[in-house]
Protein backbone atom coordinates (compact mmCIF):
# COMPACT_ATOMS: atom_id res chain seq x y z
CA UNK A 1 0.00 0.00 0.00
CA UNK A 2 1.08 3.16 -0.46
CA UNK A 3 1.64 6.20 1.60
CA UNK A 4 -1.51 8.52 1.97
CA UNK A 5 -0.87 12.23 -0.16
CA UNK A 6 -1.17 15.68 0.71
CA UNK A 7 -4.93 15.72 1.99
CA UNK A 8 -5.35 18.47 -0.44
CA UNK A 9 -8.57 17.94 -3.04
CA UNK A 10 -8.62 17.18 -6.50
CA UNK A 11 -12.56 16.60 -7.12
CA UNK A 12 -15.33 17.05 -4.42
CA UNK A 13 -18.87 16.04 -4.95
CA UNK A 14 -21.21 18.35 -3.32
CA UNK A 15 -25.32 16.75 -2.66
CA UNK A 16 -24.95 14.67 -6.14
CA UNK A 17 -28.02 12.78 -7.15
CA UNK A 18 -28.53 10.59 -10.59
CA UNK A 19 -31.62 9.09 -11.42
CA UNK A 20 -32.34 7.03 -14.46
CA UNK A 21 -36.26 6.74 -14.94
CA UNK A 22 -37.32 5.55 -11.61
CA UNK A 23 -33.99 4.58 -10.31
CA UNK A 24 -31.93 6.63 -8.26
CA UNK A 25 -28.54 5.86 -8.95
CA UNK A 26 -26.63 8.31 -6.54
CA UNK A 27 -28.91 9.74 -4.17
CA UNK A 28 -26.97 13.17 -2.26
CA UNK A 29 -23.87 11.60 -2.42
CA UNK A 30 -21.13 14.17 -0.16
CA UNK A 31 -17.19 12.99 -1.29
CA UNK A 32 -14.05 14.31 -1.04
CA UNK A 33 -10.69 12.53 -3.64
CA UNK A 34 -7.52 13.91 -2.45
CA UNK A 35 -4.59 14.84 -5.22
CA UNK A 36 -2.70 11.88 -5.81
CA UNK A 37 -4.81 8.95 -3.82
CA UNK A 38 -5.60 6.17 -4.84
CA UNK A 39 -8.93 6.13 -4.16
CA UNK A 40 -11.46 3.46 -4.41
CA UNK A 41 -15.12 2.87 -4.59
CA UNK A 42 -16.92 -0.75 -3.23
CA UNK A 43 -20.59 -1.67 -3.06
CA UNK A 44 -22.66 -4.33 -4.81
CA UNK A 45 -23.70 -3.88 -8.01
CA UNK A 46 -25.84 -1.08 -8.85
CA UNK A 47 -24.62 0.80 -6.00
CA UNK A 48 -23.92 3.21 -7.93
CA UNK A 49 -19.91 2.96 -8.21
CA UNK A 50 -20.13 3.44 -12.19
CA UNK A 51 -22.31 5.85 -11.95
CA UNK A 52 -19.57 8.10 -9.45
CA UNK A 53 -17.11 7.33 -11.32
CA UNK A 54 -19.02 8.67 -14.70
CA UNK A 55 -19.53 11.76 -13.24
CA UNK A 56 -16.49 12.68 -12.70
CA UNK A 57 -15.63 11.70 -16.28
CA UNK A 58 -18.37 13.74 -17.58
CA UNK A 59 -19.91 10.53 -19.48
CA UNK A 60 -22.86 11.31 -17.32
CA UNK A 61 -23.94 14.79 -15.37
CA UNK A 62 -25.47 14.99 -11.92
CA UNK A 63 -29.49 15.60 -12.02
CA UNK A 64 -28.85 17.50 -8.59
CA UNK A 65 -25.55 18.74 -6.66
CA UNK A 66 -22.19 20.63 -7.39
CA UNK A 67 -18.78 18.82 -8.82
CA UNK A 68 -15.89 20.44 -8.11
CA UNK A 69 -12.45 19.94 -9.36
CA UNK A 70 -9.69 21.51 -8.34
CA UNK A 71 -11.90 23.72 -5.88
CA UNK A 72 -13.81 25.16 -8.96
CA UNK A 73 -17.64 24.24 -10.25
CA UNK A 74 -17.31 22.29 -12.82
CA UNK A 75 -20.92 21.48 -15.35
CA UNK A 76 -19.05 19.00 -18.05
CA UNK A 77 -21.23 18.01 -20.92
CA UNK A 78 -19.08 15.43 -22.29
CA UNK A 79 -15.93 13.49 -21.86
CA UNK A 80 -14.33 15.36 -23.96
CA UNK A 81 -15.08 18.56 -21.54
CA UNK A 82 -13.68 16.65 -18.83
CA UNK A 83 -10.09 15.75 -20.50
CA UNK A 84 -9.96 19.42 -21.15
CA UNK A 85 -8.86 18.88 -17.24
CA UNK A 86 -7.22 15.99 -17.13
CA UNK A 87 -10.04 13.54 -16.21
CA UNK A 88 -10.56 10.15 -18.07
CA UNK A 89 -12.05 7.11 -17.64
CA UNK A 90 -11.57 3.37 -18.16
CA UNK A 91 -14.73 1.81 -18.35
CA UNK A 92 -15.47 -1.73 -17.53
CA UNK A 93 -16.35 -2.48 -21.34
CA UNK A 94 -14.02 -1.53 -23.43
CA UNK A 95 -14.94 0.68 -25.97
CA UNK A 96 -12.48 0.58 -28.89
CA UNK A 97 -13.32 1.21 -32.49
CA UNK A 98 -13.95 -2.12 -33.74
CA UNK A 99 -12.28 -1.76 -37.15
CA UNK A 100 -9.33 0.12 -36.12
CA UNK A 101 -6.14 -1.57 -35.07
CA UNK A 102 -4.66 -1.59 -31.79
CA UNK A 103 -2.44 1.80 -32.39
CA UNK A 104 -4.77 4.01 -33.71
CA UNK A 105 -7.31 3.18 -31.03
CA UNK A 106 -4.48 3.78 -28.40
CA UNK A 107 -3.73 7.27 -30.07
CA UNK A 108 -7.14 8.11 -31.38
CA UNK A 109 -7.57 11.53 -31.21
CA UNK A 110 -3.79 12.37 -29.90
CA UNK A 111 -1.88 11.41 -33.32
CA UNK A 112 1.42 12.91 -34.33
CA UNK A 113 1.00 14.43 -37.43
CA UNK A 114 1.43 17.59 -39.26
CA UNK A 115 -1.00 19.69 -41.60
CA UNK A 116 -3.57 16.90 -40.94
CA UNK A 117 -1.28 13.98 -41.67
CA UNK A 118 -0.65 11.35 -39.74
CA UNK A 119 2.63 10.47 -38.85
CA UNK A 120 2.37 6.98 -38.28
CA UNK A 121 6.28 6.16 -37.76
CA UNK A 122 6.43 8.72 -34.94
CA UNK A 123 3.37 7.08 -33.43
CA UNK A 124 5.05 3.63 -34.19
CA UNK A 125 7.57 4.80 -31.48
CA UNK A 126 6.03 6.33 -29.24
CA UNK A 127 3.67 3.28 -28.84
CA UNK A 128 6.92 1.10 -28.57
CA UNK A 129 8.20 2.89 -25.99
CA UNK A 130 4.93 3.53 -24.33
CA UNK A 131 4.96 -0.70 -24.34
CA UNK A 132 8.53 -0.74 -22.46
CA UNK A 133 7.45 2.16 -19.92
CA UNK A 134 4.28 0.11 -18.94
CA UNK A 135 5.10 -3.42 -19.04
CA UNK A 136 1.79 -3.53 -20.82
CA UNK A 137 2.62 -5.50 -24.08
CA UNK A 138 0.10 -6.49 -27.32
CA UNK A 139 -0.10 -6.38 -30.97
CA UNK A 140 -0.44 -2.61 -32.79
CA UNK A 141 -1.08 -3.83 -35.97
CA UNK A 142 -4.20 -5.82 -34.35
CA UNK A 143 -7.62 -5.13 -35.17
CA UNK A 144 -9.45 -3.84 -31.80
CA UNK A 145 -12.26 -6.01 -32.78
CA UNK A 146 -9.75 -9.47 -33.15
CA UNK A 147 -8.84 -8.84 -29.48
CA UNK A 148 -9.94 -10.90 -26.35
CA UNK A 149 -11.19 -9.40 -23.51
CA UNK A 150 -7.93 -9.16 -21.50
CA UNK A 151 -5.83 -7.57 -24.15
CA UNK A 152 -9.06 -4.95 -25.09
CA UNK A 153 -8.69 -3.80 -21.45
CA UNK A 154 -4.92 -3.59 -22.26
CA UNK A 155 -5.58 -0.85 -24.68
CA UNK A 156 -7.63 0.68 -22.64
CA UNK A 157 -5.35 1.29 -19.91
CA UNK A 158 -3.08 2.29 -22.53
CA UNK A 159 -4.93 4.87 -24.16
CA UNK A 160 -5.64 6.36 -20.90
CA UNK A 161 -1.90 7.01 -20.37
CA UNK A 162 -1.40 8.51 -23.19
CA UNK A 163 -3.75 11.43 -22.51
CA UNK A 164 -1.56 12.42 -19.27
CA UNK A 165 -4.41 12.31 -17.45
CA UNK A 166 -4.28 13.96 -13.95
CA UNK A 167 -7.24 11.67 -12.81
CA UNK A 168 -7.96 8.50 -13.92
CA UNK A 169 -11.45 6.37 -13.01
CA UNK A 170 -10.84 2.68 -13.68
CA UNK A 171 -13.98 0.69 -13.37
CA UNK A 172 -12.93 -2.88 -12.97
CA UNK A 173 -9.51 -2.42 -14.84
CA UNK A 174 -8.12 -6.46 -14.05
CA UNK A 175 -11.78 -8.00 -14.16
CA UNK A 176 -10.41 -10.19 -17.34
CA UNK A 177 -6.20 -10.16 -16.62
CA UNK A 178 -4.64 -12.72 -15.17
CA UNK A 179 -2.56 -12.40 -11.80
CA UNK A 180 0.63 -11.44 -13.34
CA UNK A 181 -0.87 -9.21 -15.21
CA UNK A 182 -3.05 -7.81 -12.43
CA UNK A 183 0.17 -7.35 -10.38
CA UNK A 184 1.79 -5.40 -13.27
CA UNK A 185 -1.16 -3.10 -13.56
CA UNK A 186 -1.11 -2.08 -9.64
CA UNK A 187 2.76 -1.26 -10.54
CA UNK A 188 1.50 0.83 -13.13
CA UNK A 189 -0.66 2.12 -10.78
CA UNK A 190 1.69 3.25 -8.02
CA UNK A 191 3.86 4.63 -10.40
CA UNK A 192 1.00 7.02 -12.04
CA UNK A 193 0.43 7.65 -8.50
CA UNK A 194 3.96 8.64 -7.58
CA UNK A 195 3.99 11.34 -10.87
CA UNK A 196 1.36 12.95 -9.30
CA UNK A 197 -1.71 11.11 -10.61
CA UNK A 198 -5.11 10.62 -9.07
CA UNK A 199 -6.50 7.10 -9.28
CA UNK A 200 -10.29 6.81 -8.58
CA UNK A 201 -10.20 2.65 -8.82
CA UNK A 202 -13.39 0.86 -8.89
CA UNK A 203 -13.00 -3.21 -8.06
CA UNK A 204 -15.42 -6.11 -6.66
CA UNK A 205 -12.25 -7.74 -5.80
CA UNK A 206 -11.44 -6.14 -2.33
CA UNK A 207 -8.35 -7.99 -1.16
CA UNK A 208 -7.06 -6.12 -4.24
CA UNK A 209 -8.68 -3.03 -3.34
CA UNK A 210 -7.03 -3.03 -0.04
CA UNK A 211 -3.72 -3.95 -1.09
CA UNK A 212 -3.67 -0.64 -3.61
CA UNK A 213 -5.61 2.09 -2.60
CA UNK A 214 -5.25 4.73 -0.06
CA UNK A 215 -8.72 5.34 0.74
CA UNK A 216 -12.32 3.34 0.58
CA UNK A 217 -15.57 4.24 -0.18
CA UNK A 218 -18.20 2.00 0.29
CA UNK A 219 -21.73 2.49 -1.62
CA UNK A 220 -25.01 1.22 -1.09
CA UNK A 221 -28.34 1.81 -2.99
CA UNK A 222 -26.96 5.16 -4.29
CA UNK A 223 -25.46 6.23 -0.76
CA UNK A 224 -21.72 6.90 0.93
CA UNK A 225 -22.04 4.64 3.29
CA UNK A 226 -18.44 5.68 4.76
CA UNK A 227 -15.26 6.56 4.20
CA UNK A 228 -12.25 6.31 5.37
CA UNK A 229 -8.30 4.89 5.52
CA UNK A 230 -7.89 1.21 3.79
CA UNK A 231 -5.46 0.18 6.28
CA UNK A 232 -8.39 0.15 8.93
CA UNK A 233 -10.51 -2.06 6.72
CA UNK A 234 -10.74 -5.96 6.28
CA UNK A 235 -13.03 -7.76 3.52
CA UNK A 236 -15.46 -8.73 6.06
CA UNK A 237 -16.29 -5.31 7.29
CA UNK A 238 -16.19 -4.12 3.49
CA UNK A 239 -18.75 -6.93 2.42
CA UNK A 240 -21.20 -5.75 5.73
CA UNK A 241 -20.96 -2.65 5.16
CA UNK A 242 -21.98 -3.10 1.43
CA UNK A 243 -24.44 -5.84 2.06
CA UNK A 244 -25.82 -3.55 5.29
CA UNK A 245 -25.30 -7.40 6.53
CA UNK A 246 -23.05 -9.61 8.03
CA UNK A 247 -21.83 -12.19 5.54
CA UNK A 248 -20.18 -15.82 5.33
CA UNK A 249 -17.32 -15.37 2.69
CA UNK A 250 -17.20 -19.15 2.37
CA UNK A 251 -18.28 -21.48 -0.54
CA UNK A 252 -21.14 -23.90 -0.39
CA UNK A 253 -20.23 -27.32 1.33
CA UNK A 254 -18.74 -29.42 -1.61
CA UNK A 255 -20.57 -32.63 -2.21
CA UNK A 256 -19.02 -35.53 -4.74
CA UNK A 257 -20.62 -37.10 -7.17
CA UNK A 258 -21.97 -41.00 -6.27
CA UNK A 259 -18.93 -43.36 -6.99
CA UNK A 260 -21.29 -44.51 -9.59
CA UNK A 261 -22.62 -41.23 -11.24
CA UNK A 262 -22.61 -42.25 -14.73
CA UNK A 263 -19.98 -39.62 -17.00
CA UNK A 264 -22.47 -37.11 -19.09
CA UNK A 265 -20.04 -35.34 -21.14
CA UNK A 266 -16.87 -37.01 -22.77
CA UNK A 267 -14.44 -34.89 -24.83
CA UNK A 268 -11.47 -37.21 -26.78
CA UNK A 269 -8.55 -35.83 -28.63
CA UNK A 270 -10.72 -32.58 -29.35
CA UNK A 271 -8.40 -30.40 -31.60
CA UNK A 272 -8.25 -26.82 -33.14
CA UNK A 273 -5.43 -25.47 -33.88
CA UNK A 274 -3.47 -22.96 -33.08
CA UNK A 275 -5.76 -22.44 -30.35
CA UNK A 276 -6.82 -26.49 -28.92
CA UNK A 277 -4.41 -29.44 -28.70
CA UNK A 278 -5.46 -33.03 -28.40
CA UNK A 279 -7.55 -31.93 -25.61
CA UNK A 280 -9.59 -34.74 -23.54
CA UNK A 281 -11.94 -34.71 -20.49
CA UNK A 282 -14.93 -35.92 -18.60
CA UNK A 283 -17.39 -34.81 -16.69
CA UNK A 284 -19.87 -36.83 -14.88
CA UNK A 285 -23.36 -36.08 -13.11
CA UNK A 286 -23.32 -33.92 -10.46
CA UNK A 287 -19.53 -32.95 -10.59
CA UNK A 288 -17.91 -29.53 -11.66
CA UNK A 289 -14.65 -29.33 -13.47
CA UNK A 290 -12.86 -26.74 -13.85
CA UNK A 291 -10.80 -25.76 -16.48
CA UNK A 292 -7.97 -23.86 -15.42
CA UNK A 293 -5.05 -21.73 -15.88
CA UNK A 294 -4.22 -18.24 -18.34
CA UNK A 295 -6.05 -16.08 -20.04
CA UNK A 296 -5.07 -17.49 -23.65
CA UNK A 297 -4.48 -20.93 -22.33
CA UNK A 298 -7.49 -22.41 -24.40
CA UNK A 299 -9.74 -22.55 -21.80
CA UNK A 300 -12.72 -20.35 -23.44
CA UNK A 301 -11.82 -22.25 -27.16
CA UNK A 302 -12.74 -25.91 -25.18
CA UNK A 303 -16.21 -24.51 -24.34
CA UNK A 304 -16.91 -22.92 -27.49
CA UNK A 305 -16.15 -26.02 -29.41
CA UNK A 306 -17.87 -28.66 -27.31
CA UNK A 307 -21.34 -25.80 -27.45
CA UNK A 308 -21.04 -25.91 -31.32
CA UNK A 309 -19.71 -22.27 -31.51
CA UNK A 310 -16.79 -23.30 -32.83
CA UNK A 311 -16.06 -25.52 -35.51
CA UNK A 312 -13.67 -28.52 -34.61
CA UNK A 313 -10.99 -29.89 -36.73
CA UNK A 314 -10.76 -33.26 -34.97
CA UNK A 315 -11.52 -35.29 -31.81
CA UNK A 316 -15.08 -36.38 -30.30
CA UNK A 317 -17.79 -35.65 -27.88
CA UNK A 318 -20.55 -37.94 -26.05
CA UNK A 319 -23.01 -37.25 -24.22
CA UNK A 320 -24.62 -39.72 -21.77
CA UNK A 321 -22.06 -42.38 -23.89
CA UNK A 322 -23.92 -41.10 -27.41
CA UNK A 323 -22.07 -39.72 -29.62
CA UNK A 324 -22.82 -35.98 -30.04
CA UNK A 325 -22.09 -33.91 -33.63
CA UNK A 326 -22.99 -30.88 -33.13
CA UNK A 327 -22.25 -27.92 -35.74
CA UNK A 328 -24.24 -25.47 -33.77
CA UNK A 329 -25.43 -23.82 -30.68
CA UNK A 330 -28.94 -24.70 -31.29
CA UNK A 331 -28.12 -27.37 -31.41
CA UNK A 332 -26.19 -28.01 -28.77
CA UNK A 333 -29.05 -26.57 -26.71
CA UNK A 334 -31.69 -29.16 -28.03
CA UNK A 335 -29.50 -31.76 -27.02
CA UNK A 336 -29.16 -30.51 -23.27
CA UNK A 337 -26.12 -28.86 -23.39
CA UNK A 338 -25.74 -25.52 -22.54
CA UNK A 339 -23.09 -22.49 -22.22
CA UNK A 340 -22.97 -19.09 -20.42
CA UNK A 341 -20.42 -17.39 -22.28
CA UNK A 342 -17.27 -15.04 -20.84
CA UNK A 343 -18.87 -11.64 -22.60
CA UNK A 344 -22.62 -11.78 -21.06
CA UNK A 345 -23.34 -8.32 -23.58
CA UNK A 346 -21.90 -9.34 -26.76
CA UNK A 347 -21.99 -13.32 -26.69
CA UNK A 348 -24.93 -13.78 -23.90
CA UNK A 349 -27.76 -11.45 -23.80
CA UNK A 350 -29.92 -8.67 -25.89
CA UNK A 351 -29.30 -5.97 -24.14
CA UNK A 352 -32.07 -3.92 -25.48
CA UNK A 353 -34.78 -6.57 -25.11
CA UNK A 354 -36.72 -7.29 -22.13
CA UNK A 355 -35.55 -9.70 -19.45
CA UNK A 356 -38.48 -12.22 -20.54
CA UNK A 357 -37.47 -12.06 -23.64
CA UNK A 358 -33.51 -13.02 -22.99
CA UNK A 359 -35.10 -15.64 -20.97
CA UNK A 360 -37.60 -16.96 -23.69
CA UNK A 361 -35.55 -16.76 -26.62
CA UNK A 362 -34.00 -20.45 -27.63
CA UNK A 363 -37.20 -21.64 -26.12
CA UNK A 364 -40.08 -20.02 -28.01
CA UNK A 365 -41.16 -23.43 -29.33
CA UNK A 366 -42.18 -24.09 -25.67
CA UNK A 367 -44.58 -21.08 -25.54
CA UNK A 368 -46.06 -21.22 -28.83
CA UNK A 369 -48.81 -22.30 -30.25
CA UNK A 370 -49.17 -22.60 -34.49
CA UNK A 371 -45.91 -20.29 -34.17
CA UNK A 372 -47.90 -17.87 -32.12
CA UNK A 373 -46.22 -16.84 -28.57
CA UNK A 374 -48.87 -17.47 -25.57
CA UNK A 375 -48.12 -14.79 -23.53
CA UNK A 376 -49.67 -15.81 -20.33
CA UNK A 377 -47.59 -18.68 -20.57
CA UNK A 378 -44.20 -16.90 -21.34
CA UNK A 379 -44.84 -14.98 -18.41
CA UNK A 380 -45.59 -17.53 -15.86
CA UNK A 381 -43.06 -19.65 -16.91
CA UNK A 382 -40.02 -17.13 -17.26
CA UNK A 383 -41.49 -15.23 -14.41
CA UNK A 384 -41.39 -18.22 -11.84
CA UNK A 385 -37.97 -18.35 -13.32
CA UNK A 386 -37.09 -15.00 -12.51
CA UNK A 387 -38.09 -14.52 -9.28
CA UNK A 388 -36.81 -17.88 -7.99
CA UNK A 389 -33.07 -16.66 -8.88
CA UNK A 390 -34.12 -13.33 -7.27
CA UNK A 391 -33.06 -11.17 -10.28
CA UNK A 392 -33.85 -7.81 -9.20
CA UNK A 393 -35.42 -5.72 -11.67
CA UNK A 394 -38.21 -3.19 -11.38
CA UNK A 395 -40.23 -5.01 -14.21
CA UNK A 396 -39.85 -8.24 -15.91
CA UNK A 397 -40.15 -5.70 -19.31
CA UNK A 398 -37.88 -4.00 -18.31
CA UNK A 399 -34.54 -3.59 -20.83
CA UNK A 400 -31.74 -6.22 -19.86
CA UNK A 401 -29.34 -3.07 -20.00
CA UNK A 402 -30.87 -1.69 -17.06
CA UNK A 403 -29.85 -4.70 -14.60
CA UNK A 404 -26.58 -4.88 -12.70
CA UNK A 405 -23.93 -7.42 -14.03
CA UNK A 406 -25.22 -9.58 -11.46
CA UNK A 407 -28.91 -9.86 -12.36
CA UNK A 408 -27.56 -9.81 -15.98
CA UNK A 409 -25.90 -13.08 -15.25
CA UNK A 410 -29.07 -14.54 -13.03
CA UNK A 411 -31.00 -13.89 -16.46
CA UNK A 412 -28.29 -15.98 -18.13
CA UNK A 413 -28.93 -18.19 -15.58
CA UNK A 414 -32.86 -18.07 -15.97
CA UNK A 415 -32.25 -18.90 -19.43
CA UNK A 416 -30.80 -22.57 -19.36
CA UNK A 417 -32.67 -23.29 -16.50
CA UNK A 418 -35.66 -23.43 -18.40
CA UNK A 419 -35.16 -26.67 -19.62
CA UNK A 420 -33.29 -28.54 -17.20
CA UNK A 421 -29.84 -29.29 -19.46
CA UNK A 422 -27.48 -32.48 -18.99
CA UNK A 423 -24.29 -30.36 -19.32
CA UNK A 424 -24.21 -26.78 -17.79
CA UNK A 425 -20.92 -24.56 -19.19
CA UNK A 426 -20.14 -21.79 -17.20
CA UNK A 427 -17.05 -19.42 -18.66
CA UNK A 428 -16.23 -16.43 -16.32
CA UNK A 429 -19.73 -16.40 -14.73
CA UNK A 430 -18.71 -14.42 -12.06
CA UNK A 431 -16.47 -11.72 -13.93
CA UNK A 432 -17.53 -8.36 -12.86
CA UNK A 433 -20.07 -8.78 -10.20
CA UNK A 434 -20.43 -7.86 -6.74
CA UNK A 435 -19.61 -10.19 -3.85
CA UNK A 436 -23.07 -10.53 -3.07
CA UNK A 437 -23.93 -11.60 -6.43
CA UNK A 438 -20.57 -13.96 -6.39
CA UNK A 439 -22.68 -16.01 -3.61
CA UNK A 440 -25.84 -16.23 -5.05
CA UNK A 441 -23.87 -17.58 -8.34
CA UNK A 442 -21.82 -19.79 -5.81
CA UNK A 443 -24.80 -21.58 -4.90
CA UNK A 444 -26.65 -22.15 -7.90
CA UNK A 445 -24.04 -23.87 -9.67
CA UNK A 446 -23.69 -25.87 -6.68
CA UNK A 447 -27.40 -26.42 -6.71
CA UNK A 448 -27.00 -27.40 -10.48
CA UNK A 449 -24.15 -30.33 -9.44
CA UNK A 450 -26.57 -31.47 -6.55
CA UNK A 451 -29.58 -31.74 -9.16
CA UNK A 452 -27.47 -34.53 -11.17
CA UNK A 453 -26.39 -31.95 -13.46
CA UNK A 454 -22.51 -32.13 -15.15
CA UNK A 455 -20.71 -28.30 -14.92
CA UNK A 456 -18.18 -27.43 -16.73
CA UNK A 457 -16.36 -24.43 -15.43
CA UNK A 458 -14.17 -21.91 -16.30
CA UNK A 459 -12.31 -19.44 -14.17
CA UNK A 460 -9.56 -17.19 -13.64
CA UNK A 461 -9.91 -16.48 -9.88
CA UNK A 462 -7.97 -19.43 -8.28
CA UNK A 463 -10.16 -19.12 -4.64
CA UNK A 464 -12.94 -19.69 -6.64
CA UNK A 465 -11.71 -22.88 -8.88
CA UNK A 466 -10.42 -24.06 -5.68
CA UNK A 467 -14.00 -23.43 -3.63
CA UNK A 468 -16.20 -25.06 -6.25
CA UNK A 469 -14.43 -27.23 -8.33
CA UNK A 470 -14.76 -31.16 -7.65
CA UNK A 471 -11.68 -31.71 -9.83
CA UNK A 472 -9.38 -29.35 -11.76
CA UNK A 473 -7.79 -29.69 -14.99
CA UNK A 474 -4.97 -26.82 -16.00
CA UNK A 475 -4.55 -26.07 -19.12
CA UNK A 476 -1.79 -24.17 -21.29
CA UNK A 477 -0.60 -23.38 -24.98
CA UNK A 478 -3.85 -25.10 -25.76
CA UNK A 479 -3.23 -28.70 -23.45
CA UNK A 480 -3.75 -29.69 -20.54
CA UNK A 481 -0.91 -30.08 -18.16
CA UNK A 482 -2.01 -31.48 -15.49
CA UNK A 483 -5.17 -32.53 -13.45
CA UNK A 484 -5.59 -32.26 -9.70
CA UNK A 485 -8.75 -33.55 -6.97
CA UNK A 486 -9.11 -33.83 -3.38
CA UNK A 487 -5.93 -33.33 -1.62
CA UNK A 488 -3.37 -32.78 -4.36
CA UNK A 489 -5.76 -29.91 -5.37
CA UNK A 490 -3.89 -26.59 -4.14
CA UNK A 491 -3.95 -23.22 -5.47
CA UNK A 492 0.02 -23.84 -5.39
CA UNK A 493 -0.04 -26.42 -7.50
CA UNK A 494 -2.38 -24.85 -10.07
CA UNK A 495 -0.19 -21.62 -10.09
CA UNK A 496 2.71 -23.44 -11.37
CA UNK A 497 1.07 -26.14 -13.82
CA UNK A 498 -0.29 -22.70 -15.79
CA UNK A 499 3.30 -21.32 -15.53
CA UNK A 500 5.02 -24.29 -15.77
CA UNK A 501 7.05 -23.58 -13.19
CA UNK A 502 8.78 -25.82 -10.38
CA UNK A 503 7.23 -26.20 -6.75
CA UNK A 504 9.69 -26.01 -3.88
CA UNK A 505 9.31 -28.86 -1.50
Amino acid sequence: MSVLPVNESHVELRGVSKRFGAVHALSEVDLRIAKQSIHALVGENGAGKSTLGKILAGVERPDDGELLVDGRSVAYRSPRDALVDGITIITQEPTLVPDRSVLENVFLGVESGAAGVVDDRRNARRFAKLVADTGIEVSPRRLARSLRVADQQKVEILRAIVRNARLVVMDEPTSALTLDESDRLFELVRRLQELGTTIVYVSHFLAEVLAVADTVTVLRDGRVVRTGPSAEETPQRLVSAMLGRSVDLTFPDKEPPTPDAPVVLSVRNLSRPPAIHDVSLDVRAGEIVCLAGLVGSGRSEVARAIFGADRLEAGTVELGGKPLRIRSPRAAIHKGVVMLPEDRKTQGLLMLRSVLDNVTLPHLNSVSTLGVVNGRAERRTAGRLVESLAVRTRSHKARVSTLSGGNQQKVLFARWLFRTPKVFIADEPTRGVDVGAKLAIYNLIHDLAKQGIGVLLISSEHEEVLGLAHRVLVMRAGRVVAEFGGETMSEDAVLHAAFATERVA
